[in-house]
């Protein structure tokens, strides 16, 4: 009895994180695209974020690749990599939106990689360009409200190598925020961790159109 009762608060026990992790020591990648235009609406224009300007065009954006352990994470890792130069964040900027982007996900997520910056960009890259982001959401006119499994629908219809539980659908004050695929250190897709393979549920989810 005593030991059902442990094996229960282990699974309702929420997500682990750690900080100064051993750079390497993790199981997958969740690589995590962010549709600008919610994010711009929520805060990117309040901060004066040039990813939000007036004809940028940005859709789906790579928010990150983040190293990710079957359950918790690892972030702002050691390790003896040197930190990227401007120059390498500023390149990251097309698919990341701002190189200050960049530079903070390599700070907390890339040192974990156990990479070089430079390969722990061009891998990002890699992931990113691999998978193919629906058009149809950058044909839209108006803001609209949308079932967020819609949105999963769209990525499995036109990524027919992913399964349901090999990505998620966020939501974040109302709005669609990112959708999340799990893949293998070789960027091969998998399926979720429990504590990744959360959908959000909304029936009205936000969805702002490119501007």
């Amino acid at each position: 009895m005593r030991g059902w009762i442990t094996a229960l608060f282990v699974a309702l026990a929420p997500p682990a994180w750690a900080e100064g992790e051993r750079a390497g020591d993790f199981d997958y990648y969740v690589m995590s695209l962010s549709w600008s235009p919610n994010w711009c609406a929520l805060e990117g224009r309040a901060k004066g974020s040039p990813q939000c300007d007036a004809g940028r065009g940005f859709g789906w954006v790579l928010h990150g690749l983040w190293p990710q352990n079957e359950r918790g994470w690892p972030s702002f890792c050691r390790t003896g990599a040197r930190d990227p130069s401007r120059a390498q964040t500023a390149e990251m900027a097309d698919i990341m939106g701002t190189s200050g982007l960049a530079w903070y996900q390599w700070k907390k997520h890339g040192r974990c990689a156990g990479l070089p910056a430079t390969d722990y960009f061009a891998l990002a890259r890699e992931a990113y360009g691999a998978v193919v982001r629906p058009e149809v959401f950058r044909k839209l006119k108006d803001p609209i409200t949308l079932p967020a499994s819609v949105v999963e629908e769209a990525w499995l219809k036109d990524n027919p190598g992913l399964g349901p539980d090999m990505l998620t659908v966020t939501c974040k004050a109302g709005r669609i925020q990112e959708v999340r695929i799990c893949l293998t250190k070789d960027l091969t897709p998998r399926d979720c961790g429990v504590d990744v393979v959360r959908d959000c549920r909304m029936r009205d989810a936000g969805f702002e159109p490119i501007r």
